[in-house]
């Protein structure tokens, strides 16, 4: 971290960099735990066209993994893939229409479905008088060991194979629809650490659950994608997560592909997990601006609270120098950002602190490019800093 600091020094902070080093070691760890199944790039965790196209790059990369309909129609015109999943069904008329207007994206760009309510809304957002849409049927994947009890997102109503067949069906029967793809997230496997620091109990209880979960996943995966390939011919079968590669990447004969995009950044969420330990690659400055106390400096911005349920593992943690931590009373603010720690003692106005952010793509939201950061060039004269803008950085938002 310091050699980071030391290239970075004439940049004025708050900004981003990304260790590069780090990032493409990220990127092949992630390819030998997939042990030769492609991983399709979830873009929603990286959101920086430079560092998207750098992980396709890889060989064992294989496709994009959007957040967008929006999104995947603006990569694909930018070149970047002929392969998209949109992982999230849309409700975005206008990228319906410019969908079914471009026959080169019809052909490259699938739609995230569960209902026939998908269909019906496409249907009436851009007619009958268009290319085929292709279709990516979602399948819960959320555990339910009992009645009433669901462990796992909760994203489509289609959970038994009967179910999953039914629906198929009838898309395959709509005129101007093609089931392609099927998809299953298994979140409470892949998105869930099951090495939570300093909650040992809470870490035994939560692999005997994620195991029990695999193995059902795996029997009703195989057995909805046989009830599928009888009436529509799939294309791939995507699973998993960044959390969850080793677990699904053997469901031979059934998966024929794994998505990953937060094991290319290693945020702080990414350290609770036993299998794998990804390096941090993105991290950010802060400058000090206040001296409240001997061991307290106070740093200008920060507060980047990650989404998803509050608490302590959505805040983002001091990284660099170590032995620095946020003050309960105050925490990460939007303005200000107190830290404390032996190491203040040492800090001055002006110096900085670098951070990690709880999830992997949500910085980008807050900054308009990226310092890529390759110390490996210093050593041949070359410049070991290039900017890269993220997706604010070229006028995009999705979210």
């Amino acid at each position: 971290m310091r050699r980071i600091d030391e290239i970075t020094s004439g940049i004025q902070p708050p900004f981003v960099a990304v260790d590069l080093a780090a990032f493409d070691d990220n990127a092949q760890d992630m390819v030998r735990r997939a042990a030769g199944v492609p991983i399709r790039i979830a873009t929603k965790s990286v959101r920086c066209r430079e560092l998207i196209a750098r992980a396709l790059r890889v060989d064992g990369y294989l496709g994009l993994m959007c957040y967008s309909l929006a999104e995947a129609l603006w990569l694909h015109g930018e070149g970047l893939s002929d392969d998209i999943l949109v992982a999230y069904p849309t409700a975005d008329r206008a990228a319906l229409r410019e969908l079914a207007a471009n026959p080169s994206a019809a052909a490259a760009i699938s739609i995230m479905v569960d209902s026939t309510d998908h269909l019906d809304f496409v249907d009436d957002a851009v007619g009958p008088d268009r290319p085929d849409i292709r279709l990516c049927v979602e399948v819960d994947a959320s555990w339910k060991p009992l009645p009433g009890v669901h462990i796992g997102t909760r994203r489509s109503p289609l959970h038994t194979p009967a179910q999953v067949r039914r629906f198929a069906e009838a898309a395959q029967r709509r005129r101007g629809f093609a089931v392609v793809g099927l998809m299953a997230y298994e979140g409470q496997i892949a998105g869930l650490g099951d090495a939570p620091p300093g909650k040992p109990l809470r870490g035994a209880l939560l692999r005997a659950v994620q195991r029990r979960s695999a193995a059902e996943l795996a029997q009703r995966r195989a057995a909805l994608v046989r009830q599928v390939r009888e009436v529509a011919d799939l294309e791939f079968v995507n699973g998993g997560g960044t959390g969850s590669l080793e677990r699904t990447a053997v469901e031979e004969g059934v998966i024929t592909e794994v998505a990953a995009g937060s094991g290319l950044i290693g945020p702080t969420l990414f350290d609770a997990y036993r299998s794998f330990q990804p390096r941090p690659a993105v991290l950010y400055a802060l400058p000090v601006v206040h001296r409240p106390a001997k061991k307290i400096v106070t740093l200008f911005g920060g507060g980047y609270i990650a989404s998803g349920p509050p608490g302590e593992d959505r805040v983002p943690a001091p990284h660099w120098p170590e032995g620095l931590g946020l003050l309960g009373t105050e925490g990460a603010g939007e303005v200000q950002t107190p830290v404390i720690g032996a190491a203040a003692r040492g800090l001055r106005i002006g110096d900085r602190v670098w951070f990690r952010h709880a999830k992997a793509g949500e910085l980008a939201e807050r900054f308009d490019r990226y310092h890529l950061i390759d110390g490996r060039l210093v050593s041949v004269g070359c410049s070991a800093v290039v900017e890269a803008p993220t997706y604010r950085g070229e006028g995009r938002s999705f979210g």
